[in-house]
């Protein structure tokens, strides 16, 4: 695969700190306030534990966190009220204990705006904005988004998705969902692009989209990499989902080698040491 050469400065703003991604990438600790997650469910769903995970990921060196409420994939309804209860005070009380940037994962405009006025900085959302008040609402609160390729909606099952090229259709929807973002108001800086990882995806179209990011990240936006234990990694290499680790640090590599800048990830600890591991080799200089 071609490695990622930057063609000039490319700076990340959240909230009102500014990150230089252009070689360096930022590692986004999982925070997940569910049931039904489909890694380890419920492990942090009791408040405790949720705080506890939280305090490990940021002394595990997290540049930001990211909470959700619901899972992507089907399962049980959760509703709006359900979802604002398990986030928003989460998020209020992450913003009061930690100096590091806030993320919710959510594509309804109502958590977001309940999470930003709680201190969120970033709204990650795997829809693609179909909420048409997301952008809007972003907008004013001068938050981050993350545009991200879905080809159904949230919760929806997938099964028999069909691209005649897959990376071309991925990079075609970015694209119209950046501009759409740019003109709602959110500025380029605030604008994350994420390819979205086994969503409305075959394993073999994610597998090349990881290994076509430099395509997505030639679009001049930060990459968001999310392939942290997902099933594509799992269907490549037969492995159930508690024993994809060390798969998913080597596809962290791989991404940040094709110019991935944000790594959304469970084990912050292990790709934290990848990225500066990485730094090291790539930066040496031999006499």
């Amino acid at each position: 695969m071609r490695r990622f050469v930057p063609s000039g400065p490319l700076s990340l703003r959240l909230g009102n700190q500014v990150f230089d991604v252009t070689a360096r990438a930022l590692v986004m600790g999982i925070l997940n306030r569910t049931k039904d997650s489909f890694f380890a469910p419920a492990a942090t769903y009791d408040l405790d534990a949720f705080f506890a995970r939280a305090e490990q990921l940021v002394n595990e060196g997290a540049d930001l966190l990211d909470v959700g409420g619901v899972k992507a994939g089907p399962g049980e309804e959760v509703t709006a009220a359900e979802e604002l209860d398990r986030v928003v005070p989460v998020v209020a009380e992450l913003h009061r204990r930690f100096d590091i940037p806030i993320s919710v994962d959510t594509w309804r405009a109502t958590v977001a705006k309940a999470c930003f006025a709680e201190g969120a900085v970033v709204g990650n959302d795997i829809s693609g904005f179909a909420d048409p008040e997301y952008l809007a609402v972003a907008a004013a609160a001068e938050a981050t988004v993350v545009a991200t390729h879905i080809r159904l909606r949230p919760r929806v099952a997938d099964p028999s998705p069909h691209y005649d090229d897959v990376t071309l259709a991925v990079r075609d929807f970015l694209i119209e969902r950046r501009g759409r973002a740019e003109a709602a108001g959110v500025a380029r800086d605030r604008i994350i692009l994420d390819a979205g990882f086994d969503l409305g995806k075959t394993a073999a179209h994610s597998l090349t989209l990881l290994r076509d990011s430099v395509v997505l990240a030639e679009l001049g936006s930060p990459l968001l990499l999310s392939a942290s234990n997902k099933t594509f990694l799992g269907v490549m290499f037969d492995l159930p989902v508690t024993e994809r680790r060390e798969v998913s640090l080597a596809s962290s590599a791989v991404g940040i080698m094709g110019g991935g800048r944000i790594l959304r990830v469970h084990d912050v600890a292990g790709t934290v040491r990848v990225r500066d591991t990485l730094a090291t080799l790539l930066e040496a200089s031999y006499d």
